[in-house]
């Protein structure tokens, strides 16, 4: 064998060498916050912002009508294209009278996700008597309007949090209008979409 073949050829002890390296690499790789070094792909503001209607007025607890649901847009981009993506969107709903909607106060609203937590359909809320309830049309899970938590369907065969949707949280001012929250994006908190929350 020529000093070219024998040099292009890895020796047993360069081998372990480098099997050890790796070794030691891959048992520290969990420790490192790998999420300070890239991107976040989340624009959400880190202040409040208002419940913007498809009509550009923003919600009111005093007007906006009891057993009603609207789609908004949140995190707004500012681009008229990726604001219609699906999980930018957003069931904006007024309980019914029977769930306590009649209150004008901020416990009579949710916000969830819209997309469905079986296989990314995109889900609605269903105001008619004997429904008031989510219901995806791809499969058929079916959300408590008050929880967010699936009842029938596939959805609601899955384990938590991957049983319930994702919610963002809101306040009211002194004159009655909606904004919301800034969201913490996991299970134990506001959820994640297309994946779930756990319930309090």
């Amino acid at each position: 064998m020529s000093d070219q073949e024998n040099r292009s050829k890895l020796s047993r002890r360069d081998f372990l060498k480098l099997m050890g390296a790796a070794g030691t690499g891959l048992a520290f790789a969990p420790f490192v916050p790998w999420g300070s070094f890239l991107p976040n792909p989340s624009s959400t503001s880190a202040e409040k912002v208002p419940v913007e209607l498809p009509d550009g007025t923003v919600a009111n607890v005093n007007s906006f009508p009891i057993n009603h649901a609207e789609i908004i847009t949140y995190p707004k981009s500012g681009d008229r294209v990726l604001d219609e993506e699906a999980f930018r969107k957003w069931q904006f709903i007024r309980l019914p009278e029977k769930y306590g909607g009649g209150k004008n106060s901020i416990t009579s609203f949710r916000v969830y996700s819209m997309i469905c937590l079986h296989l990314w359909c995109v889900w609605k809320y269903w105001p008619q008597e004997g429904r008031m309830r989510g219901e995806c049309p791809c499969h058929g899970s079916m959300y408590d309007a008050r929880t967010g938590t699936a009842f029938a369907g596939p959805a609601s065969l899955q384990a938590a949090p991957s049983d319930t949707l994702p919610e963002l949280y809101m306040e009211a001012d002194s004159d009655g209008y909606l904004y919301i929250l800034p969201p913490t994006w996991g299970p134990n908190k506001n959820g994640v979409i297309g994946y779930g929350r756990f319930v309090k």
